[in-house]
């Protein structure tokens, strides 16, 4: 199945079955790189171009993917999703829980350089660096002095991490966090090697300069088309990595990519259009996968004062605006994949949660809530001869595409005309983080299993994706409360109610929770489906490879 299943080097009945597969899809000729001859290669569908593949840089999802081949941070992900042991073998924490003691395994950059203590402190004073411009710094702001740190108010050495020894690394928090071995494995904590970052500077990142500790290397980046990376042999388990050699496709159309899965060009795609889902299940059997997911998507008006959309620092607008959506239409009619309707920013299920009731109005039904919405309206002073208008800006990924014709249908309902501006996926967020929208379709997913992975989000000093500006002391003080309090019970209940609060407040209104969704060839081992849809390369092979 050379070009077809991605395996080269198969036997003459596999051969046939490739020939076989082709010709009954009747379309063209499957077109996939060349694999070299007894090697194993994948071709993945990964939804978008990377911005960057710079780990203190980048923020999508589709970067990850890639960087988690690249780079292995403290902990690291199982092919279930579970964290586990990475470049620390094993660690402990001190009995008041704000020191973590990481003991590194021995490992070698992809140069042959070891990787050392001193590498992790310099890559998160990296991260705080305000020159760095990491949008991801505040998710370390439970490090001792990071705030200060990425403010300017201090300097990089007053950060609580240190290297004990070259093998030792101690962390030091502001407060308890007991989810920390779920955060290290977060893109924004790997270790880069400062003696390649040193000497290329930006261009550190570029094929045939980029170092990594993972278990592949960069081996090319092909702009709009298609980043390829290879084994690492200085991995410290590259005997048991068993695919040789992976492209990273950007596959802004979800059916395009659909095609090319049917046909073998992609063996995976990590996206489907929700409403084929069910289709998808009869024609490709075996191919879907959906799961669970610690993911949410929702809309973000920009309330900022130079805003184009003066209405939208009105809570009655907002709240209106947030109370007319027809959230179960949109999930149970109109996408179809296992998705639920959500009225809180944290889905269920996550770890130490407490679900909030929602906003006030949650529980009304739509003709109750559309009609509330218009009386806030005409209290704003907004109605037929004044109607409210402005743009939502959205990605043009499957469901977006679907879902936000069904927002302006429903708004206008109350009166209110908006206009869709559709665009790829990393320019709107792009767009997002400097304001560049009247309202914005966007989306979550958790950076580790715990509430404040949404809701810090929408405290005063988190930065650039705060998409709606949230700003209440209030508030800030509720998840500060959370984040000092021993006790899991009360820390739950001060932030069951901070989000309260926020919902209340309509920064955001919550659309729906997502599931994960993904085409896999049958062939793949190793692929399992979890709650984080963390699925590393290096945990994956093909039936009877090896």
């Amino acid at each position: 199945m050379i070009r077809n299943l991605f395996l080269a080097g198969l036997s003459s009945a596999g051969l046939a079955l490739a020939a076989l597969s082709l010709a009954a899809c009747g379309e063209q000729p499957v077109s996939r790189p060349p694999c070299p001859q007894g090697k194993i290669c994948l071709t993945i569908g990964n939804t978008s171009e990377p911005a960057t593949l710079d780990p203190h840089k980048s923020t999508g999802t589709w970067e990850d993917r890639i960087q988690s081949d690249l780079f292995v941070g403290l902990t690291q992900s199982a092919a279930d999703g579970s964290a586990i042991p990475g470049m620390a073998e094993r660690w402990e924490v001190s009995s008041d829980g704000l020191v973590w003691t990481f003991h590194l395994r021995q490992a070698l950059w992809s140069d042959g350089v070891p990787v050392t203590a001193d590498d992790f402190v310099y890559s998160l004073r990296r991260v705080l660096d305000p020159n760095t411009a990491s949008e991801y710094a505040s998710l370390i702001f439970l490090i001792k002095n990071a705030e200060a740190v990425n403010s300017g108010k201090a300097p990089l050495e007053a950060l609580g991490v240190r290297a004990v020894d070259p093998r030792t690394v101690e962390i030091t928090l502001n407060h308890p966090a007991a989810y920390l071995p779920e955060l290290t494995r977060h893109h924004v904590l790997y270790p880069v090697p400062k003696h390649v970052v040193e000497k290329w500077g930006d261009q550190w990142i570029k094929p045939g300069k980029l170092v990594s500790n993972g278990p592949y290397v960069l081996a090319d980046w092909r702009l709009g088309d298609n980043v390829h990376i290879v084994k690492n042999p200085k991995f410290w388990e590259a005997s048991s990595v068993c695919v040789d050699e992976v492209y990273f496709y950007p596959t802004t159309d979800a059916i395009s990519a659909e095609r090319r899965v049917a046909r073998g060009e992609l063996d995976i795609n990590t996206d489907i259009s929700s409403n084929r889902i069910a289709r998808l299940r009869k024609t490709m059997p075996g191919y879907v996968h959906t799961n669970t997911y610690l993911g949410l998507t929702y809309i973000a008006f920009n309330r900022r004062p130079n805003s184009k959309v003066p209405a939208f620092k009105d809570l009655r607008v907002r709240q209106a605006l947030a109370m007319a959506i027809d959230r179960d239409f949109i999930a149970r009619g109109l996408l179809r994949g296992g998705q639920l309707p959500a009225n809180t920013k944290v889905p269920p299920g996550v770890a130490n949660y407490k679900p909030s009731p929602g906003p006030y109005w949650a529980t009304w039904p739509l003709a109750k809530r559309q009609a509330k919405a218009r009386e806030l309206l005409a209290a704003a002073g907004y109605g037929p001869d004044h109607p409210l208008k402005f743009e939502l800006k959205h990605r043009n990924s499957a469901d977006p595409m679907q879902f936000t014709p069904a927002l302006q249908s429903d708004w206008k309902e109350v009166g209110v005309h908006v206009t869709l501006a559709q665009q790829e996926g990393q320019v709107s967020y792009a767009d997002y983080r400097v304001r560049n929208f009247e309202a914005a379709d966007a989306a979550w997913i958790a950076d580790y299993n715990d509430p404040t992975s949404f809701l810090d989000m929408e405290k005063s000093n988190y930065g650039p994706q705060n998409y709606g500006d949230y700003n209440n002391p209030a508030y800030d003080a509720l998840m500060m409360k959370a984040d000092n309090e021993p006790d899991a019970g009360k820390r739950a209940d001060y932030l069951r109610e901070a989000e309260t609060m926020m919902l209340n407040d309509a920064p955001i209104a919550p659309l729906y929770f997502y599931i994960n969704k993904n085409l896999v060839n049958p062939k793949i081992t190793g692929f399992i489906d979890n709650l984080v849809d963390h699925h590393r390369t290096r945990w994956m092979c093909v039936k009877g490879a090896r």
